[in-house]
């Protein structure tokens, strides 16, 4: 009967007969139904991520079923190579996953929709989510995304690992000193200390330590003055590549460096970096128990930061804003949602969806949740979202970062050559998507 309606009423609309489809809509007893809409979205992410957040959208349209979601996912850099040429064309998902570093440059090129109203209205519920939350999105008054999850930086290990190699397990004071004797233990013994340090992350958390910034609030230069810093920092990663106790870039390119070959994942490598969200699909693929510890310090709370692990943001290009604000908003406040998505872009920003999962969650994510409550109270507040001409600035160091780990630059120099290169791209060269 529904189709058979809705073919009358094109049929009038084709016909101009305007009053045609309001006689139908008004007959006593008759259903009224919505409009079918189509929306698209877009996010990079691994396979649990994929698959888990592809179950959401099936929920979503089981819930909805006038709308029908078209969705697509890749790998981080593909995800933004992708991305570009649809954002030249105005033409971007209604659905963006944003990531901090990239939130200024598509703003500020007027390409994402300022979700305030949604949240004023109602359309977005953010009734459960904190203050800071909010603001973590939020650029010159406007929001331009919504966090899909709280984070924070972390280190994961196997016990078993470390005890094996006489290693004392680290505590949540443990320092950098502390992470050079542990290598020095493994001198000779064919193990990593670690695997990658990601430089633009874990470079900026080193100068949160000691009281500076990535960048400068202005964002138009770099925000630390003493590249003393720097040195001390990428020496010791130098250092660690010489000893062979971290290993460089090109294992990736090698067969070792396949996702089966990750030392790792094979018991030859005691840290695995990152973020608290990637903690349940590295334990999924571990296949055994592993522990959450801090980052290295000293001074790890001016380190250590609550981080948004990701946004959902709306393309100011959109056909269907209020079904998109929708959809967003179901994604963050539905617990049925989040029990399938499982804290893996971030422990709930929804207060009471996280009061209600911590009740039910495995082993594996409430270590997670345990870690963020502890951030919370051992951490200082985030700095403000990249400028822009960011992704432009990490590939800088990133270039260095790889000449440093085989050994063709010293890190004075590279000291030297991120300081004009970075100054003068957030100085106000050109830059474009990328």
């Amino acid at each position: 009967m529904g189709r058979w309606m809705r073919m009358i009423g094109m049929l009038c609309l084709m016909l101009t007969l305007p009053d045609c489809v309001n006689q139908l809509d008004q007959r006593p007893g008759m259903i009224v139904e919505e409009e079918p809409i189509t929306l698209r979205i877009a996010w990079w992410g691994g396979e649990f991520r994929n698959n888990a957040t592809i179950a959401v959208i099936d929920l979503y349209e089981k819930l909805n079923p006038h709308v029908n979601i078209e969705y697509e996912y890749s790998s981080f850099n593909e995800y933004w190579r992708k991305l570009a040429p649809h954002a030249a064309g105005n033409a971007l998902p209604d659905i963006i996953q944003m990531d901090i570093s990239y939130l200024s440059q598509y703003s500020s090129l007027q390409l994402l929709e300022d979700m305030t109203p949604y949240m004023q209205n109602g359309l977005i519920d953010t009734t459960d989510i904190e203050k800071e939350q909010l603001e973590s999105g939020s650029l010159n008054g406007k929001t331009y995304g919504l966090s899909l999850g709280v984070n924070a930086m972390l280190s994961i290990y196997d016990p078993e690992v470390l005890r094996a190699n006489d290693i004392e397990l680290p505590t949540d004071t443990w320092t950098w000193a502390d992470f050079d004797r542990m290598g020095e233990q493994l001198l000779g013994k064919g193990i990593y200390l670690g695997t990658y340090f990601t430089p633009e992350q874990f470079f900026a958390y080193y100068l949160r330590q000691y009281g500076s910034k990535l960048y400068a609030e202005d964002g138009k230069r770099l925000g630390y003055e003493d590249d003393g810093l720097f040195i001390e920092y990428f020496g010791r990663m130098q250092k660690l590549a010489e000893k062979k106790l971290i290993f460089a870039p090109d294992i990736w390119t090698s067969d070792i460096g396949q996702p089966d070959n990750d030392p790792f994942y094979l018991g030859e490598a005691l840290f695995s970096w990152g973020y608290s969200n990637q903690f349940i699909s590295t334990a999924q693929r571990y296949g055994k128990p592993l522990t959450i510890s801090p980052m290295p310090g000293p001074n790890s709370q001016d380190g250590l930061f609550l981080k948004p692990g990701m946004f959902f943001s709306m393309a100011g290009n959109s056909r269907h804003k209020e079904e998109a604000a929708k959809f967003i908003s179901f994604f963050v406040n539905d617990l049925d949602a989040n029990l399938l998505l499982k804290g893996e872009r971030g422990v709930p920003v929804s207060s009471s969806v996280k009061a209600r999962m911590k009740l039910v969650v495995e082993p594996e994510l409430a270590q997670v949740f345990d870690y963020i409550d502890w951030v919370a109270d051992n951490s200082t507040q985030m700095d403000p979202p990249d400028p822009v001409g960011a992704p432009e600035v990490t590939a800088v160091l990133r270039e260095l970062y790889d000449l440093l780990l085989f050994g063709k630059i010293t890190p004075e120099q590279a000291a030297k050559d991120f300081r004009e290169r970075a100054n003068a791209i957030l100085g106000g060269k050109l830059y474009k998507l990328n």
